[in-house]
């Protein structure tokens, strides 16, 4: 299938949609979907896209953009989306959407160049000379990942520890630990407004930083108990460098590039949340803000643009996958209870867990740090449940599939299970009052994985 069939089909669809389906998407309540068996059609075809995900792994996004046109044109033709009918509807989806699309693009792609910048300055194989020469080395990265995460994107976390680990473990990194750097990065920003794009939306529409901040209970024991086999596996496979290289030549010009985009990425984000609320959705600040680093310090050091290929093919993939998602037609969620919100981390590894966020605080009655918890680690259970996996399989390719990503990463799953029990045990389930829920319409900026069909 050629790499521009999604938008071919797409094209010809919208033509047809224009003759056929004239209706405008104002005032528009959406009448009664159709069901097989009591089951959404839409839900349905995105199921089959996960499953073609699963099983062809060697052409996701040919199996995401196939699914993504699939969803489309049946609620173009047969359905109906949230906002409307027909082309008008089509378009008003986008509307509410574009934010959240181009923020991702431009975070995934933008940070493939910050991680190379990163490899490049040579900094990474300086590492051996700091890091415990066996397998606690790996562990410690791990943590490192994950302290990261706690103020810095998701997504970057992850690229960085992907970048060091190709240097410290000469580029021999077993899809376990690939699993395991995604799943330090992704609950390394559970506890922390400023780590997740799911958390800053609980802080945007009212729940207090303090709230959210039990998290880090439930994701520092999973990282323990996925961290620790994750290390030795990887010490088995292929064992941390002892000592750095000598002679080197540390680049601290493109480190200062580093520097320079990660502040650009942190300083907006924070000024924008504390600043301008949910006006926040309005626009790509922080995938912008990004961008403007990397162009403006372009003439300092040169990004190795050759990359962004392959990036944005990975990141068409996710946004296929983010925006099926989007259609699907998810208005209600179960009664609040630590039952739902355990339920909702599962559920993160295959959907895009922006719109669940939303939806949960719209409901109310959740405990916010076991939910922060859930929808955000829970994405790290899939290669594809979060940006931070996606965009870390554009460096370890041989990690996208999903087999072999639970096969040698299953620990993620028991870390994600033990983590949630030992908060519950520890300080049990602290529901907010349901009439007390802060109020949210609409989705906030993506994060900076997030989810992603997560999810990134």
């Amino acid at each position: 299938m050629s790499r521009f069939v999604f938008w071919r089909v797409l094209l010809i669809g919208l033509v047809l949609t224009v003759v056929a389906h004239p209706a405008l998407a104002e005032a528009f309540e959406r009448p009664p979907l159709p069901m097989v068996a009591g089951i959404p059609v839409d839900f349905i075809l995105f199921g089959m896209t996960l499953v073609g995900v699963a099983l062809f792994h060697h052409y996701t996004l040919q199996v995401a953009a196939t699914g993504l046109t699939a969803i489309t044109l049946y609620n173009v033709f047969f359905s109906s989306f949230k906002h409307g009918l027909g082309v008008a509807g089509f378009f008003s989806h986008l509307g509410h959407e574009w934010v959240v699309i181009v923020n991702l693009f431009c975070l995934l792609t933008g940070f493939a160049l910050l991680a190379n910048h990163f490899e490049e300055s040579e900094v990474p194989k300086l590492l051996p000379n700091f890091l415990p020469d066996d397998w606690k080395g790996g562990f410690a990265l791990l943590v490192m990942c994950f302290f990261l995460s706690s103020f810095l994107d998701n997504i970057a976390a992850a690229m960085i520890g992907g970048a060091i680990a190709q240097t410290v473990f000469n580029r021999k990194v077993h899809i376990g630990y690939i699993a395991a750097i995604v799943a330090a990065s992704n609950a390394g920003g559970a506890g922390s407004v400023v780590g997740d794009t799911t958390t800053t939306m609980m802080w945007i529409s009212g729940v207090s930083p303090f709230a959210v901040l039990p998290a880090f209970i439930a994701a520092g024991a999973a990282l323990v108990v996925f961290g620790i086999p994750a290390a030795l596996k990887q010490h088995k496979h292929s064992p941390i460098l002892r000592d750095a290289p000598t002679n080197l030549h540390i680049d601290w010009a493109r480190m200062g590039v580093v520097g320079v985009i990660l502040a650009a990425a942190i300083g907006v984000n924070v000024f924008v949340n504390m600043n301008l609320g949910e006006k926040a959705e309005s626009f790509p600040f922080i995938g912008v803000a990004v961008w403007a680093a990397i162009v403006a310090t372009a003439p300092w050091r040169k990004p190795t643009w050759s990359l962004l290929p392959e990036a944005a093919k990975g990141s068409c993939f996710l946004l296929a996958l983010v925006l099926s998602a989007t259609m699907m037609p998810v208005e209600k969620l179960p009664a609040a209870s630590w039952q739902t919100a355990f339920g909702l981390g599962f559920l993160s590894s295959v959907f895009d867990n922006i719109p669940l966020t939303a939806l949960a605080i719209k409901q109310g009655g959740y405990d916010w740090g076991l939910l922060a918890y859930a929808v955000g680690f829970g994405g790290s259970m899939i290669w594809f449940g979060s940006s931070a996996g996606v965009a870390i399989t554009n460096i370890f390719p041989e990690a996208k599939s999903v087999g072999r990503w639970l096969a040698s990463g299953w620990y993620v799953v028991v870390g994600y299970a033990i983590g949630f029990f030992v908060m519950l045990g520890l300080i049990g389930w602290n529901p907010t009052p349901s009439g007390h829920a802060p109020a949210v319409e609409s989705h906030a900026t993506v994060e900076a994985d997030s989810a992603a069909v997560v999810a990134p």
